[in-house]
């Protein structure tokens, strides 16, 4: 008699399953308006737990004063939140644990912004605790001090990081002049930041004119909207200045820049090139593509250079969209023996995305993964009110976010091939290392004529 191990297991299953039906977005009410001082002003009903989500974001970010105040604009957003004309930094706090709401303030390159959130009964409270620090934030000095010093420090923590150096610089060589080519100040310039400058750069674009407000959650849009009327109608300031930057240069052939960390074992590699932005008609088509080439866990670059070769863990392309230009980036980080191995399987995928046409597993499985990740993205206040937030800072169609993922659905191979012969420029891209010069100097010229930079980005022979 056979032993119940002995006895015959069911076979298993040799293939996947079908994926199930996709599943339709149930996409909340959604109500736009535009106040009399021009605040634009985006309610979304979201009615599935009794909080909210509000942010206002002002079209003022680190580039609109890069060129001569680099980091201003994320300094001024740390020390907006630190006190106003009516409430310290401590009172500031107190009330948000009174309410059990949470507050944040944050800068990027293109915008500020101040968020609150909390449960849906205190929405008029932290609308009014964005609006006062919007109009009466006072910069207190003390305050001002320690982000300063804090920032100091985080510099200096940047300037030994491969990753941070790596970003910096490619983002130096393809704007040039333009203010987008800065991503953070120098120690010396921090160090020479006043508290005269955060107030001018809050005066000037912490304004309701062309900003916007959004709020996401449990409420009645009219009902919302009565307090926020109430709450920010009576604001008003000057419109901010337009500004006028020089466009950043095309560039021919490839050019490595070796950013030297004597003694490391092992090498950040970025290679980049200009690209598009949201507004461009190829912006679905270049997403996919990406997606197959590099921007997802089971893209091609990431079976070749990390399954195949195990040369390192998370290969990463990505397309970066700024409001006024976008790029496109590929990295890994490598063992120093494998830095031109790596790169030589970066150019030959990249080429292949051009030249061959992708299958039509590859197609689908990349189409799904897509609008997969993108359901998940607006599935939570926070993730549908970024999403809000890249709609109308970018100035998108209305119904971007409800057509986006019929029309990843219907691209095709052809779309991928041309994405990536306009989008994907192997030939001029340009390349960063940052590592050992001694130990990857000369698999560097491999790809081009070298430029060796110190971690401040000083040229060095």
């Amino acid at each position: 008699m056979s032993s119940p191990t002995q006895q015959a297991q069911p076979a298993r299953a040799t293939s996947v399953p079908a994926l199930a039906p996709e599943r339709p977005v149930v996409w909340p009410k959604r109500t736009v308006r535009t106040l009399a001082n021009g605040l634009q002003v985006v309610l979304a009903e979201s009615r599935a737990f009794p909080k909210i989500t509000a942010q206002l974001y002002f079209r003022g970010g680190n580039a609109a004063v890069a060129l001569s105040s680099p980091g201003l604009a994320e300094m001024t957003s740390a020390v907006v939140r630190t006190g106003t004309a009516s409430r310290t930094s401590r009172q500031i706090e107190e009330d948000l644990r009174r309410i059990g709401a949470g507050l944040g303030t944050h800068a990027g390159a293109d915008s500020s912004a101040i968020s609150a959130s909390g449960l849906a009964e205190f929405s008029s409270e932290l609308l009014e605790l964005i609006a006062d620090l919007s109009r009466n934030a006072t910069f207190p000095q003390e305050e001002f001090e320690r982000e300063r010093r804090q920032r100091f420090e985080e510099l200096k923590i940047e300037r030994t990081t491969p990753g941070f150096l790596a970003g910096e610089r490619i983002r130096r060589v393809l704007f040039g002049a333009h203010p987008y080519a800065i991503v953070a100040p120098t120690v010396e310039q921090v160090e020479a930041f006043r508290r005269d400058q955060l107030v001018e750069f809050y005066r000037r674009y912490y304004v309701p004119t062309d900003s916007l407000l959004i709020v996401v959650g449990d409420f009645a849009a009219d009902a919302m909207l009565d307090q926020v009327e109430k709450i920010f109608g009576g604001w008003s300031a000057p419109n901010p200045e337009a500004t006028q930057s020089e466009h950043p240069k095309p560039h021919f052939g490839r050019h490595v820049y070796l950013v030297d960390r004597p003694g490391t074992v092992q090498t950040q590699v970025l290679t980049g090139n200009l690209a598009l932005t949201r507004r461009d008609p190829d912006w679905y088509r270049a997403v996919l593509a990406n997606s197959i080439y590099g921007g997802a866990f089971h893209s091609r670059l990431v079976m070749n250079i990390r399954e195949q070769k195990g040369y390192t863990y998370s290969p990463r392309s990505s397309l970066n969209a700024l409001r006024e230009y976008g790029y496109f980036t590929v990295s890994a980080a490598v063992r120093n023996d494998v830095v031109a191995a790596t790169l030589t399987e970066i150019f030959y995928e990249l080429d292949r995305m051009r030249s061959v046409p992708v299958s039509a597993e590859e197609l689908e499985s990349a189409r799904n993964y897509l609008t997969g990740v993108f359901s998940l993205g607006v599935a939570t206040q926070d993730g549908l009110l970024g999403q809000l937030s890249v709609v109308y800072l970018d100035r998108l169609p209305e119904d971007y976010l409800e057509t986006y993922r019929q029309r990843i659905h219907a691209l095709t191979v052809e779309d991928v091939v041309a994405a990536a012969r306009r989008h994907f420029d192997s030939a001029n891209a340009q390349i960063v290392m940052v590592g050992d010069r001694a130990q990857i100097g000369e698999q560097a010229a491999l790809f081009g004529q070298v430029t060796a930079l110190d971690a401040q980005g000083n040229v060095i022979r």
